[in-house]
């Protein structure tokens, strides 16, 4: 069975802390996939806040994700801490990955590797757009 291989970004651009909440846990006893998803979205999130961005307004335009992929690597428990680092890769004309490493600080064990696909969109034209020059100088990128 082919597995999902994610390229690691050169640097990180942010990092952030937070911890696995009891609704992040699943019947298995460990953090749930659709929870780890949520966990990036807030890092995203977070991330974007320190530019002066949101995902609403990247610089008149805001963002949407076009797809996303996900990659365990180790389990995480209530109460768990976690360290979230975002980084950037395949920047281009009017889209951009993000790559999220999740990791527990406590024991430096890696739990996942996440990336996500997002594309710059004119809300009011509904179509795709152009990077604003501020997003590119918080992706780390003259593109």
């Amino acid at each position: 069975m082919a597995r999902v291989q994610i390229e690691l970004p050169g640097s990180w651009l942010f990092r952030t802390r937070m911890d696995v909440r009891v609704t992040d846990v699943n019947y298995g006893g460990h953090l749930g996939n659709d929870r780890v998803l949520g966990l990036a979205h807030e890092a995203r999130v977070r991330w974007l806040a320190s530019c002066g961005l949101s995902e609403k307004d990247v610089g008149g335009v805001g963002l949407i994700m076009a797809d996303a992929a996900l990659v365990f690597r180790g389990e995480a428990f209530l109460g768990d801490e976690l360290e979230v680092a975002v980084g950037a890769i395949e920047v281009r004309r009017s889209s951009f990955d993000l790559v999220y490493l999740l990791t527990r600080p406590a024991d430096a064990v890696e739990i996942a590797l996440v990336k996500t696909g997002m594309v710059c969109f004119d809300y009011s034209a509904r179509k795709v757009s152009r990077l604003p020059q501020g997003l590119l100088r918080c992706l780390g990128s003259d593109a």
